[in-house]
């Protein structure tokens, strides 16, 4: 199963025995299909959602990934994208978070 996410997205296998992946909030599940050549060149990037964008990609380069684009092109969101071992091309997201105002 190398090259599809171990050690930076949560990977189980299903009962069916599919490889599948969670996001970080647990509210995406997908699967990955590996009878199906890298989508090097994307027309459409698909997002995972995770806590944090930036600790996401470290695991990402340590895992042998690498930074297609790093955080800060897509502001005022906070995204990011990467290829993965296998040649994919994915896109991370990161919920904004909300500040309470200041007292006065």
């Amino acid at each position: 199963m190398r090259g599809r996410g171990e050690g930076v997205v949560p990977i189980r296998q299903r009962g069916d025995g599919s490889v599948a992946f969670d996001d970080g909030v647990g509210e995406v599940s997908g699967t990955w299909v590996t009878s199906k050549p890298p989508s090097a060149t994307p027309g459409v990037v698909i997002h995972i959602m995770v806590d944090t964008v930036a600790a996401t990609l470290d695991l990402v380069v340590a895992h042998g990934g690498e930074i297609v684009q790093p955080i800060g092109a897509d502001l005022p969101e906070v995204t990011a994208r990467l290829r993965d071992p296998a040649g994919n091309v994915f896109g991370l997201y990161q919920e904004p978070t909300v500040t309470a105002p200041a007292a006065e």
